[in-house]
Formats: structure tokens, sequence, C-alpha cells
């Protein structure tokens, strides 16, 4: 259940800075108030999944796969652009978490 609650919190988040980007600096009021309410609940999922799952690799995954969603709707809804460095970067992330994944593994 834990890992359901943080897949429910990175896609809250996820949901939260895409309203960001639809506020237009908290200028609309309706996406303004869901960048409030997507973000407290995933605080509160991200919350429930921290009370089984080792801190570090948890917000690792919930930032890195929320960084990696919001550059593919970024460039696939709003149209900003994808280069060779925005791809290593992703990847960089994606090995990071890996690695901090394997870390906790070996740990045990």
């Amino acid at each position: 259940m834990h890992w359901l609650y943080l897949v429910i919190a990175i896609l809250l988040e996820v949901s939260g800075t895409t309203c960001m980007k639809f506020s237009e600096g908290f200028s609309k009021l309706v996406p303004t108030l869901f960048i409030f309410i997507f973000y407290g609940l995933s605080f509160t999922f991200l919350s429930l999944a921290l009370k089984v799952l080792p801190i570090a690799l948890t917000y690792a995954i919930w930032s890195g796969v929320g960084t990696a969603a919001i550059t593919v709707i970024g460039v696939l809804w709003f149209g900003e652009g994808i280069n060779a460095i925005k791809l290593i970067s992703l990847l960089l992330i994606i090995i990071g978490v890996a690695g901090l994944h394997y870390g906790q593994e070996q740990l045990h």
C-alpha cells in the first residue's frame, strides 16, 4: 500500500505543478486553488508512504519521477523544447534514483 501512496503523491505533485503553469503566476483563481489542493494532498500521501519507505529513496523517487513527468508534459503539452542536455539530465536522475534504491538494498 505504501508504494500506491507514493504513486498517488507523485501524480498529485505533477498535477499541482501543471496547475502552476495554468495559474499564470497566481493570476487565475481556479488553477491557483488547485495548486494548493494538489500539493496538500501530495504531501499527505507522501507522508503516508514515508511511514514504511526510507526517506532518501522515497523523496528521490517522488522528486525524480515528478521532474521527469513535468519535463514530458512541458514538451508534449506546452511545446517546450527537448535537446540532448535535457535527455542526459533526465537519464542522470533515473540513474541517481536507481543508485539510491540499490544502495538501500545493500544495507539489508
